[in-house]
């Protein structure tokens, strides 16, 4: 076997096309757009190059010159850790532990020899929202920007000596036809009512204006502090510039106390299922598909990326009155056309969400894992921190 960095045009392309060989027998699978995947690793459309991170990709060849895996490694200066920690990722390989095991050994040398100390994967090169984790149970197809992948894979991760670092679930609930907790609707009955709450979903007008200021305040309260960052007005603007084409302003809902943003929660259309249609592509022949789809075969599904509500009103009602209050408004109507609803992956080091989940009755659709590997073999392995 031969390893090839990937280092041109043509091997480049091919990083992309052999997933499509490997995968080109599973109907869960849905290729995800060239783009998605090929920007990451430029530096003039990753942003995180300007800020010192370094990437490299390999490919792995047989005696016959035919591709059977590939893998990235990555350093995030995001990645704020007890010891320097690196990352893997975009991994795939045929059914064969010594191929795989030759692809992790490339990426933790190249890491070790830039003084990383450990490395997680399968992670993204960038934020935790896209390819983040590997599948290990519900095999349903993915939702945009998650990953998908063979069961086999797990086997090879855990052999080679990756611990669990934490697990991700995906909750799913159907919009219809389930009933909440009823704790839950006690604690809405609480808020609901008040003159002092108010629960709306957001205007055209808004989602470049108002939207953006709602977002920022309420995320730098209830989730910088977790993930390390604020985030600027500049940055959420940009954010929901590039959501406004795919926005359905029936799916973001914001609270607010005394006219203050309080809490909020970001759905999407399930992406994927438009996608499906455009095999990786959308030139013009794939935008056109996209927007056919979009117009006569629309989503059934909405994708709920991010919920938060300020410190200060956690624990009190808001947030079981908003979903409440969400329900009656858009959720249960009979013509509502979104039939489920899947919640982005929530770590198990989150037991608030997992809870808000479980009391909304969702129950777990998917799990993935996301994996750590501590080069020094000797060194106490510890799992994320548990959000307080």
């Amino acid at each position: 076997m031969n390893l090839k960095e990937v280092n041109s045009p043509a091997l480049q392309k091919e990083f992309i096309e052999m997933a499509v060989r490997l995968y080109k027998n599973e109907k869960n699978w849905i290729r995800p757009l060239n783009k998605d995947i090929e920007n990451l690793f430029h530096p003039d459309a990753n942003k995180l190059f300007r800020q010192g991170a370094k990437a490299k990709r390999w490919l792995l060849l047989n005696e016959q010159g035919e591709t059977i895996g590939r893998i990235a490694a990555f350093i995030n200066p995001k990645m704020k850790e007890k010891q320097p920690t690196g990352g893997i990722g975009f991994f795939e390989s045929t059914n064969d532990q010594k191929a795989a095991f030759m692809l992790f050994d490339v990426a933790k040398d190249w890491l070790q020899s830039e003084g990383m100390e450990a490395m997680d994967g399968p992670i993204n090169f960038g934020e935790r929202d896209k390819w983040w984790g590997l599948l290990v149970d519900g095999y349903s197809p993915a939702n945009y920007n998650m990953p998908w992948n063979f069961a086999y894979y797990r086997e090879f991760f855990e052999a080679y000596g990756f611990q669990v670092y934490f697990k991700q679930f995906t909750y799913m609930r159907p919009t219809r036809g389930v009933d909440f907790d009823p704790k839950m609707i006690e604690r809405a009955n609480k808020i609901i009512g008040s003159p002092d709450f108010e629960f709306r979903s957001i205007t055209k007008d808004e989602i470049l204006t108002k939207a953006p200021e709602f977002f920022m305040e309420v995320y730098n309260k209830a989730w910088a502090r977790h993930m390390g960052k604020s985030l600027t007005l500049k940055e959420t603007k940009l954010m929901f510039t590039k959501m406004k084409p795919i926005i359905d302003v029936r799916l973001i809902y914001f609270g607010f106390h005394k006219g203050e943003p309080i809490s909020f929660f970001i759905n999407i259309p399930e992406l994927n299922q438009l996608f499906k249609h455009v095999n990786g592509k959308m030139d013009l022949i794939g935008k056109l598909k996209f927007l056919w789809h979009k117009t006569f075969n629309p989503p059934n599904k909405m994708l709920g990326l991010v919920f938060g509500v300020v410190p200060e009103f956690q624990g009190k009602g808001v947030e079981s009155a908003m979903i409440m209050e969400y329900n009656e408004q858009y959720a249960s109507k009979s013509n509502f056309s979104y039939e489920t609803i899947e919640m982005n992956w929530i770590g198990d080091f989150n037991p608030k969400m997992m809870r808000v989940c479980e009391q909304l009755n969702a129950e777990i659709y998917k799990t993935h894992h996301t994996y750590r590997y501590l080069f020094d073999r000797e060194k106490p392995f510890e799992r994320h921190r548990i959000f307080e």
